[in-house]
C-alpha cells in the first residue's frame, strides 16, 4: 500500500484490476510478519476453483433487479462470524433450514418470491473497533475472525497466519458444496411439520396468529401445486446465495477472475460481497477494490451517513446505473432512523439512480446488558423494522429486503420476544464469535412481524392516497 492515496481526478481515470486497492489507504487489514508467506499463499489462492460462477451473479444480479422494483424482497441473513469449526454437517443444515423457513415466511406475508442470500461461505473476517485487546495488563492484536488468527487470548493465537487465508477457502468450498447438494436433494424437507418445533410460540401473546400462520405455510408446502397457484413463493425456493464481508483485500484480490465470455471480473469466493461502514470510505481500498468487480455489491450507510456521500458512492460503484448492481443497506438504530434515513431516500430518489435499499436493524441496537454481555434487544429490532417500512413508504421508495444476524442454533445471545430470554439468561448459550444473533425461534418470530409491518405500512400508504 502506497504512503499517499491518488487523487479523485486519478482515481476516475485509473485502469482497474483485482490489486488497485493497494494504492489506496486499506482499514481494518491485519499485519503479518512473513511478506513471502503471505504472497506464497495469494499465488496459491489464485490458481483454486472458483466458489461460485460468473451465471449464478448474474442471476442474483437479475433477482436483486426485481427486488429494487418491489417485485421481490432480499432476505440476507446468516452468522456474524462463521468460525472454521462451525463447518459441520449439523450447523449448516440448521442454517439452511431457518432460512429457508424464514423465506416461506416472509413470502406468505409480503406475497412475493424471496430472495435469500447466506452471510455464510466466506464470513470469516471481522472489522474491530481496536487493533489490540487487553485482558489482565497483557496486550495482544484484537481477534480478527478465523481467515486472520485465533480467538484464544494468548501470543501464538492472535499473532495473523496467512495461512489461514487457505484454510478460509477450503471451509467456504465444503460449505457451498454441501449446501448446494441439500438443494439439489430438495429442501422441501425442511417444510415438513417435524421441522418446525413451535412450543415457543404458546408463550406468545400472538399465539393464535403465529400458529394460524405456520400451519397456512406448512398446509401450502405440503401441496406444492395448490401452494404455486396462490403465492409465487415457489420461484426459485431452493436457491440460497452466499455473501460476505469483503474486508479483507489480500484475500479477495487473488479470488477474483477475469471472464473473457461474459466481460469483466468476477469475486469467485461469493455471489455478493459488501462493504462495512467502517471501510465505506469513497477514497478507501474497498471502494476502490468493489468498484471493479461485476458482482452485485452491498454498502452499509449508518446513521452519520449524509446524502452527499450516498450519492457519491452510488456514481463510484455504480456509474452505468446497472439494475441490480448497488444494494444500500441502512443501519441507523430504533432511536436515530427517523430523523437519518428520510434524508437520505429523498435525495437518491430524486436523482432517480438505480438502488435496492435493504434495512439491518441488528448493528444499530447493540448495547451491553447489566450482566457484562454484548446483546440486542428484540423489541428495538422490532421497532426498527416498523419504523423502517412507514418511512419507505411515506417516501414512495421500496423497502427491498432485510439484513440479519442469526443462526439456526438454539443460543442465547438476544433478549426478548416469544421465547422469554431475559439478561440473566444470556450466559447459558452465548456462543458468539463477535456479535450477538438471533436464534432459531426469534428469527422465525421475526419474519412473521416483517410480513405484518410491511401490510401496516402499505395500508397506511393507501389511506393517504385517498383523496379528503
Amino acid at each position: 500500500m502506497s504512503s499517499s492515496s491518488p487523487s479523485k481526478q486519478d482515481v476516475r481515470n485509473e485502469k482497474w484490476s483485482p490489486g488497485i486497492w493497494r494504492n489506496y489507504p486499506a482499514l481494518q487489514q491485519p499485519q503479518y510478519r512473513s511478506a513471502d508467506g503471505l504472497s506464497a499463499v495469494r499465488d496459491k489462492l489464485a490458481t483454486l476453483p472458483p466458489l461460485v460462477t460468473s451465471r449464478e451473479i448474474s442471476e442474483l444480479k437479475a433477482a436483486l433487479a426485481d427486488a429494487q422494483e418491489g417485485r421481490r424482497f432480499l432476505l440476507h441473513a446468516g452468522d456474524c462470524a462463521e468460525r472454521f469449526s462451525d463447518c459441520t454437517t449439523a450447523q449448516i443444515v440448521n442454517r439452511i433450514k431457518v432460512l429457508r423457513q424464514m423465506g416461506l415466511l416472509l413470502a406468505h406475508g409480503l406475497r412475493k418470491p424471496i430472495v435469500k442470500i447466506g452471510r455464510f461461505a466466506g464470513q470469516y473476517a471481522k472489522p474491530r473497533s481496536s487493533d489490540w485487546e487487553e485482558r489482565s495488563g497483557a496486550r495482544l492484536p484484537s481477534y480478527r475472525g478465523d481467515i486472520v488468527n485465533g480467538s484464544t487470548f494468548d501470543h501464538e493465537a492472535r499473532e495473523p497466519e496467512p495461512g489461514r487465508l487457505l484454510d478460509a477457502y477450503a471451509h467456504a468450498a465444503m460449505t457451498m458444496n454441501y449446501t448446494r447438494a441439500l438443494a439439489a436433494d430438495g429442501l422441501s424437507r425442511f417444510d415438513d411439520p417435524l421441522n418446525w418445533p413451535l412450543d415457543w410460540v404458546e408463550r406468545s401473546s400472538k399465539a393464535t396468529h403465529y400458529l394460524r400462520t405456520i400451519s397456512e405455510v406448512i398446509a401450502q408446502a405440503e401441496n406444492p401445486a395448490q401452494g404455486r397457484a396462490a403465492f409465487p413463493y415457489a420461484q426459485d425456493a431452493d436457491r440460497i446465495y452466499s455473501s460476505h464481508e469483503a474486508l479483507l483485500l489480500e484475500f479477495e484480490e487473488p479470488v477474483t477472475r477475469e471472464n473473457a465470455n461474459r466481460g469483466g471480473w468476477f469475486n469467485a469466493s461469493t455471489h455478493m460481497p459488501w462493504i462495512g461502514l467502517r471501510t465505506n470510505d469513497l477514497d478507501g481500498a474497498h471502494v476502490a477494490y468493489s468498484s471493479g468487480i461485476e458482482n452485485p455489491i452491498g454498502v452499509k450507510v449508518g446513521a452519520g451517513t449524509t446524502p452527499a456521500s450516498v450519492l457519491q458512492l452510488i456514481e463510484r460503484l455504480n456509474p452505468r446505473q446497472e439494475a441490480g448492481r448497488l444494494t444500500l443497506i441502512t443501519r441507523m438504530g430504533h432511536s436515530k432512523i427517523a430523523a437519518s434515513l428520510p434524508p437520505l431516500l429523498q435525495a437518491v430518489r430524486v436523482t432517480g439512480y438505480k438502488v435496492l435499499w435493504v434495512l439491518d436493524p441488528m448493528h444499530g441496537n447493540t448495547e451491553e446488558s447489566s450482566t457484562g454481555f454484548k446483546t440486542r434487544r428484540f423489541e428495538a429490532i422490532h421497532s426498527e423494522i416498523e419504523q423502517a417500512f412507514q418511512i419507505h413508504a411515506a417516501e414512495g421508495v421500496p423497502l427491498g429486503g432485510i439484513h440479519l444476524e442469526l443462526t439456526g442454533e438454539h443460543v442465547t445471545e438476544c433478549v426478548g420476544g416469544a421465547s422469554g430470554i431475559r439478561e440473566a439468561d444470556l450466559s447459558r448459550a452465548y456462543k458468539t464469535a463477535v456479535d450477538p444473533r438471533l436464534n432459531y425461534e426469534q428469527s422465525l418470530e421475526l419474519a412473521m412481524l416483517i410480513g405484518q409491518a410491511a401490510n401496516a405500512s402499505r395500508n397506511t400508504a393507501d389511506l393517504a392516497a385517498v383523496p379528503a
